[in-house]
């Protein structure tokens, strides 16, 4: 999987092999490995990603622009603390999230 960026990571060649993390409507909700970053001809990168998506328990994130590094410390882990909020679909979550209730 191929993700463009327009600005070239200042740490790129610290980043093959670590995670990129997705979010989708102020939730961390996976990841994928970075495998590599390859120029493409109108200027902008590829991030070369695996083609599986590890999803990780879902918490919560602001929306931001642009690159974050995270050191490993502060990075999310597959651990939910044994809450069980990782073993709810999606779309339950998001109900209780809108709710306030997680």
């Amino acid at each position: 999987m191929r993700v463009p960026t327009r600005m070239r990571p200042k740490r790129m060649d610290e980043l093959i092999g670590g995670s990129l993390h997705w979010i989708v409507k102020h939730r961390l909700i996976g990841r994928q490995q970075i495998l590599r970053f390859e120029d493409r001809k109108d200027g902008r990168i590829d991030i070369v990603l695996s083609g599986s998506l590890e999803l990780i328990p879902p918490s919560p994130k602001r929306a931001h622009q642009g690159w974050r590094y995270l050191e490993a410390a502060n990075a999310p882990t597959d651990d939910d603390g044994g809450s069980g909020l990782s073993e709810l679909p999606p779309q339950l979550y998001g109900k209780l999230v809108s709710l306030a209730l997680v």
